[in-house]
């Protein structure tokens, strides 16, 4: 048997999924159960209490059309809080235009 040492096993990252739409995060949740620790929110308040939680998470994917406060809010406020300014974002949409890009980055 070898002496060596095995390298510790790393729990799961936490992916927060954004998204107003039940059967969007479903789908999603779906997709990155097998790999992922996943949270859900359904709106941006909810989001940005996740996010600031005890348990931060690695990645958000964040809905942009939502009632309420839209993913861009959300992801401002984020980026505002030395709390979780760090957390990266990939905004979820099904816009198109080049003015929505711009206002993602």
């Amino acid at each position: 048997m070898s002496a060596t040492a095995q390298p510790a096993l790393s729990s799961p990252k936490l992916i927060l999924i954004v998204d107003d739409t039940p059967v969007n995060l479903g789908v999603i949740s779906g997709a990155l159960k097998d790999l992922y620790k996943t949270k859900v929110a359904t709106n941006g308040e909810r989001a940005l209490a996740l996010a600031s939680a005890d348990e931060k998470p690695d990645l958000i994917l964040l809905d942009v059309m939502m009632p309420g406060m839209d993913g861009y809010e959300v992801c401002s406020r984020l980026k505002a809080d030395p709390a979780t300014c760090e957390i990266p974002v990939i905004f979820l949409t099904g816009q198109t235009s080049v003015e929505d890009e711009t206002r993602g980055f």
